[in-house]
């Protein structure tokens, strides 16, 4: 689609205005204003956020439609490429505008939605696995409730590997999820469907959940920002209370900061009949975004045991992270060593092991016994259908026992940010990989080194239960994105969002985009 000429000036001033409005800087009057006979392109489509989208169809400058139309036609024209969605929800998303849309922050903002962790009434939710073909949701997830009366329009579903096991995202169901800056590489993992709709301009925003870094993974695989947060912020009922022991909390990935706080504040607090929430920010997480963080102590963290080698660019992104911090006026300090001697790494690891194979044992035979039927051999991919199978051997006081050691880790954690306000890490230990590098039709012992490899510093947050952000603030030579980890004590996503606002004013990652 093209612009014309004919279109009202105020609309198209409106969506030139890209990086400053992001931060909050936008600032120029509009009278009430009839949708032109024009169609939005996609170059003006893709330089608004979601805050930005919705605020111009509370104008009457631009129609619920008119964005879904800009959505739908990037991905179709994108996705041949990249693999990033499963299915477009046409009718679903064309029969909610017609009914009339709720009016909230994002009214009219087309939402991607991961194919895990967020089930929709009536439409399917297969997990990126052949045991789980043609299921679908009884009722909508409460983040989903949540995010329809915000006005979102729900529209497509997006990749991911079976059962969200793996920090790349390909399957024998879906295919490989290729990244928008470089085809050949990964889009991360588990949430790599969403992250590269979001990054290839389909949609804004895009429903992510993790576990171990599924949202911070591809977030720096793909050049977003994605903020995993506290443990309980956004619940995960009303069919589910806890993901993998509490290990896993639900979000999304987006361009901008403001609309990651803005959907955290539509879909944060706890459900009738939580067992436990997190404790509740004293005002807005949008209003954080215009906060100055004052002056913060940064712990650098360079790596986490048992890996060592981290890629030369990982490394400059963290050096240059470390730099723009103290230009900044915060103070970083470099505690790699007295850090890793705080924690028992290779029980965490071991007892994350117990806590995620007998959880996804539990959702296998789960699903087989609604199927009525025993487990089939085409049912599972290889690495997974052994990790299902090795669970059954896992007691339940192993399964205590791992609890009793995340708990321990979060005591400690918080001890140690008595002294320092966040943790900077590497979101990762390279650049976004080669394909089939980790992979569940390959061997386990192989996908557990590649995950030591890849991502040695994004679960300590899962453990833990805190709030953490890859932000991405570095580029490799050939243009692949790097994110830079912040790890905020537990409860505090504020902070992260006013330093994540403090440093995408500083170091602008949106005029940046992939040539698709």
């Amino acid at each position: 689609m093209s612009s014309s000429n004919s279109e009202p000036v105020g609309r198209r001033n409106a969506i030139k205005i890209s990086a400053g409005l992001v931060a909050g800087a936008a600032a120029h009057s509009r009278g009430a204003r009839h949708v032109s006979a024009a169609p939005l392109s996609w170059e003006e489509y893709s330089k608004l956020d979601g805050l930005r989208m919705a605020e111009l169809v509370r104008t009457r400058e631009i129609t619920p439609d008119e964005l879904l139309d800009c959505a739908i036609h990037r991905a179709q024209a994108v996705n041949p490429a990249i693999n990033a969605i499963v299915e477009i929800l046409h009718d679903r998303a064309r029969d909610a505008i017609r009914k009339g849309l709720p009016s909230g922050p994002l009214t009219g903002v087309p939402l991607a939605v991961k194919d895990i962790s967020f089930a929709m009434e009536g439409v399917l939710s297969e997990r990126g696995s052949a045991l789980f073909a043609n299921a679908r949701g009884t009722s909508d997830s409460t983040a989903i409730r949540r995010y329809r009366q915000a006005g979102l329009v729900p529209f497509a579903r997006t990749a991911t590997p079976e059962l969200g096991l793996l920090p790349t995202t390909e399957s024998v169901v879906s295919g490989i999820t290729r990244n928008p800056w470089n085809l050949e590489r990964t889009a991360g993992g588990s949430s790599g469907g969403s992250a590269a709709a979001v990054a290839a301009g389909v949609t804004p925003i895009a429903t992510a959940s993790d576990g171990g870094g599924s949202i911070r993974i591809p977030s720096s695989c793909c050049g977003l920002f994605g903020l995993k947060p506290t443990r309980a912020r956004v619940p995960l009922g009303p069919d589910t209370f806890e993901g993998w022991g509490g290990l896993s909390t639900a979000h999304c990935v987006t361009r901008s900061v403001r609309d990651s706080a803005a959907l955290l504040d539509v879909a944060s607090g706890a459900e009738l009949g939580d067992a436990y929430w997190c404790p509740v920010n004293k005002r807005p997480f949008l209003k954080e975004v215009a906060t100055t963080p004052g002056t913060l102590r940064v712990a650098v963290v360079a790596t986490m045991p048992p890996t060592e080698r981290v890629d030369d660019e990982c490394r400059t992104a963290i050096e240059h992270a470390t730099n723009l911090c103290a230009e900044l006026g915060h103070q970083p300090r470099e505690v790699t060593e007295p850090f890793a001697s705080l924690f028992p790494f290779e029980k965490l690891r071991q007892a994350m092991g117990v806590m995620v194979l007998v959880e996804t044992r539990m959702r296998v035979l789960r699903r087989i016994g609604q199927l009525g039927r025993g487990l089939q051999d085409r049912d599972l991919e290889p690495v997974t259908r052994y990790y299902v199978d090795i669970a059954e051997d896992y007691s339940a006081v192993q399964l205590a026992e791992a609890r009793s050691i995340f708990h321990s880790a979060s005591r400690i954690m918080a001890a140690f940010q008595r002294d320092y306000d966040v943790v900077m890490t590497p979101t990762l230990a390279t650049p976004p990989i080669p394909h089939r590098r980790i992979s569940l039709s390959g061997l386990a012992g192989d996908v557990l080194r590649g995950i030591l490899d890849f991502m040695p510093c994004t679960q300590m947050a899962n453990w833990t239960g805190q709030p953490a952000m890859s932000v991405p603030l570095h580029r490799t030579p050939d243009g692949l994105p790097v994110g830079v980890q912040f790890m905020g004590r537990f409860g505090d996503e504020a902070t992260l969002f006013r330093l994540a606002a403090q440093l995408e004013r500083a170091r602008p990652w949106w005029e940046t985009r992939p040539a698709l």
